[in-house]
């Protein structure tokens, strides 16, 4: 009987560690569209609609999902009076901030850090260039994200039940 049970047990997390694989692979496009579009949104407000950085970012996020919310609040946050830190400094933490709770990769950091180098250091014009440089090298991610879903979405599920029995069979 205790046997049957850590059987169930192990097949159980198996599973489900192959079900979380999965959902990590179709949450990853989902958050990089809404990063793009968050960016893009950031671009109008600067170029059009001159708003302050710090304000501009204030409003991407309220308007985004979780963790981009993050992201941009907590940069928000960071650039207003009592701290008043860079917005390099503020975009970099929010980054720290927000990274953990997403889907995305490494790559996808690195783009969001070279752009909080540039953001906020010079005019709109040079922003607007910056920003759309981090959209298209974003663009370029989700669509290897995409594939990476298609690939592999289907697989982690499958691999985790499989890999579950098989530590199963390897034990009894």
């Amino acid at each position: 009987m205790v046997n049957m049970l850590g059987a169930v047990m192990i097949l159980l997390a198996s599973t489900l560690a192959g079900f979380y694989r999965a959902k990590q692979y179709a949450l990853r496009p989902r958050q990089l569209r809404e990063l793009i579009a968050a960016l893009q949104r950031l671009m109008t407000e600067i170029n059009y609609g001159l708003t302050p950085l710090p304000d501009a970012m204030g409003k991407m996020g309220v308007q985004t999902r979780e963790p981009v919310k993050t992201l941009f609040l907590h940069a928000a946050k960071q650039m207003e009076p009592p701290l008043g830190h860079t917005a390099r400094e503020s975009l970099q933490s929010g980054i720290e901030q927000a990274w953990g709770k997403s889907a995305m990769k490494a790559d996808e950091r690195e783009v969001m850090l070279q752009l909080s180098y540039s953001l906020g250091t010079s005019d709109r014009q040079d922003q607007t260039k910056h920003i759309s440089l981090a959209i298209q090298q974003l663009m370029h991610e989700e669509s290897r994200a995409q594939a990476d879903q298609m690939k592999y979405e289907r697989m982690s599920r499958s691999l985790g039940m499989l890999v579950g029995a098989l530590i199963v069979i390897l034990i009894f």
